[in-house]
């Protein structure tokens, strides 16, 4: 079984840039035959990130579903104080911690489908 891997990385700032790089994030997991878990990619369909209170239930929601993670994967080259509290908390329940550079992810080939032609049912 491949392993579950809760992909970090940052959302603020330029959020467009960040989402995108996310997603290559993910395709770069599924390349190395990991079964990524990309919070922040999830939670932003239905959550407003720029509300204080939503923002906090996707953290909490997060750190929920990090805890069934077999790893953490902090990707890109700058840690985002949402991410060092991810850190923090994988540290605490053993889940291995592993830093992959952005040059690596930005490598892979991906270009966003936003979902299109894709049939779950």
């Amino acid at each position: 079984m491949k392993p579950l891997v809760y992909i970090a990385s940052p959302l603020s700032g330029d959020v467009e840039k960040n989402l995108e790089f996310a997603r290559k994030a993910c395709r770069y997991a599924i390349e190395q035959e990991a079964t990524p878990f990309a919070p922040h990619l999830l939670y932003t369909q239905m959550l407003d990130d720029s509300s204080p209170a939503d923002r906090q239930l996707g953290i909490d929601m997060g750190n929920q579903m990090l805890a069934l993670c077999d790893e953490l994967w902090l990707c890109g080259d700058r840690i985002s104080a949402g991410m060092a509290g991810e850190k923090e908390l994988a540290e605490q329940l053993g889940i291995p911690v592993h830093q992959v550079n952005a040059e690596d992810i930005l490598e892979v080939d991906f270009e966003s489908t936003k979902g299109v032609g894709m049939s779950m049912g």
